[in-house]
């Protein structure tokens, strides 16, 4: 079933964008839709199972494809993830065939944009005769690590458990330490090795990979990915979220109330607290969390989403006595709320989209990240750009390390020098999106490629 009026330049070839269902998947292809759509392209999106019926409606200048599918379960752990992965892409595959070849033989298709985690939808793209682009919506340098996977998997460096090696660094990817690259067990090193193999594969084979990053901070990883895939086209396009203004799609309802307490805040006062769509905290480590929040004696906006904790967990009473300069709601807008002049630090997971919204606003981060490519991104933020300062649970959430890390961000000397990066690197951002910048040209690129497939 189709929705919607794809509209579009009657010059331009039609467009099919294929997204991952998680959030932090949907957000960058649907600011790529919106950007193609602006320069004339009629979009068309397959949607996948797991996809929430709301995502159309909000959009009506797309057209809109839902595939039919069970839905995903829930992902804990590494193993989970690349099982869903894998399920997924048996799933779409021989429905977004069909569907793919009904709309290329009625009014043509230019190429299909599929996120490269669903590596077997790209083959039926070009199994049908159309085009593939694969879009990474996670850094040029975790990409780099997927490609050397098998390589840091036969050294060891994805097992190594002993403390004493953790700060070791990876010759084959620098800047990054053993601490800094996902953790593998027995249980899921083969799953995941096998998934990261063909999105490694589809990706080489691909018409060209689009990335949501940007030269000011990437431009060497970029380089060695350039090097790498041995001629495919890459297109560093981002920070989308900047190219298009914030146009975003939220799997959860936003609280906008939030915005309403952050204007009768003082400028660079509040620190904003998430972590993301998908972690889940535990009982004891929230606990440690709000404690932390409470006697940092700074304010704070919190999201807490619904499932993130245990049903029937209670707040610690030290929060509770300060709720007057804290807010807690169940999701935000978070673009909106980083470019609020209140807020005066992001306390992040570090998720892709997360650390790239952060750069764009200017916010300086505290970094507590908790897996995936969140590891290497909060090193880049710490340690390369430093706009963050990292703190670390390897022993376990404490309040009164939590205290101290959010008044060192908020209120210390290292936290003014992280701000004052920060706004640099905003500056930079300005300079890649605006006409001529690196990220200006390669969207031009993007377009003429596509014209030209």
């Amino acid at each position: 079933m189709d929705g919607g009026s794809g509209g579009g330049d009657p010059t331009r070839p039609r467009v099919g964008l294929f997204p991952c269902p998680f959030q932090g998947h949907l957000n960058p292809m649907f600011q790529l839709a919106h950007l193609l759509h602006r320069r004339g392209f009629p979009v068309t999106v397959f949607l996948p199972p797991s996809t929430p019926d709301s995502v159309a409606g909000h959009i009506p200048h797309f057209d809109f494809v839902p595939l039919p599918g069970r839905l995903l379960p829930r992902l804990d752990n590494q193993s989970d993830v690349a099982e869903a992965i894998a399920e997924l892409n048996a799933q779409c595959e021989a429905p977004f065939r069909e569907a793919l070849c009904r709309i290329a033989s009625a009014e043509g298709v230019a190429c299909v944009i599929v996120d490269a985690l669903l590596f077997r939808v790209q083959a039926a793209a070009k199994d049908a005769g159309v085009p593939a682009l694969a879009m990474r919506t996670s850094s040029a340098a975790c990409f780099n690590a997927f490609i050397l996977y098998p390589l840091l998997l036969s050294r060891g460096y994805l097992s190594i458990q002993q403390e004493s090696h953790l700060e070791d660094p990876i010759p084959e990817l620098p800047p990054l330490r053993v601490k800094d690259l996902v953790r593998v067990d027995r249980s899921s090193s083969e799953s995941l090795s096998r998934m990261l193999e063909q999105v490694v594969g589809a990706a080489r084979t691909s018409s060209g990979i689009i990335f949501n990053t940007f030269d000011a901070v990437e431009a060497a990883d970029l380089e060695l990915l350039r090097q790498r895939l041995d001629g495919v086209p890459v297109f560093a396009v981002g920070p989308l979220c900047a190219v298009t203004g914030g146009a975003q799609c939220s799997l959860l309802a936003q609280d906008r109330r939030c915005m309403e307490w952050l204007d009768k805040q003082a400028d660079r006062s509040v620190i904003y607290v998430s972590f993301g769509s998908l972690a889940v905290l535990e009982e004891e480590e929230f606990g440690e969390i709000a404690r932390g929040l409470a006697q940092s004696g700074q304010a704070f906006l919190w999201v807490v989403r619904p499932g993130q904790v245990r049903a029937g967990v209670r707040l610690p009473n030290e929060l509770i006595e300060v709720e007057e300069r804290g807010m807690i709601v169940d999701w935000a807008p978070q673009q909106e709320v980083l470019g609020h002049p209140a807020v005066g630090g992001f306390w992040t997971h570090n998720g892709w989209n997360s650390t790239v919204e952060s750069l764009v606003a200017g916010v300086p981060m505290l970094c507590s990240p908790r897996d995936y490519d969140q590891m290497g991104n909060a090193r880049y933020v710490a340690h390369v750009w430093k706009v963050g300062l990292q703190m670390d649970f390897d022993n376990g959430p404490n309040m009164e390390d939590i205290s101290q890390a959010v008044r060192m961000l908020m209120v210390d000397e290292a936290g003014h020098d992280a701000r004052a990066r920060a706004q640099h690197t905003k500056e930079e951002v300005t300079d890649c999106v605006r006409p001529g910048g690196s990220s200006s040209r390669a969207i031009e690129s993007l377009v003429d490629h596509i014209c030209s497939l």
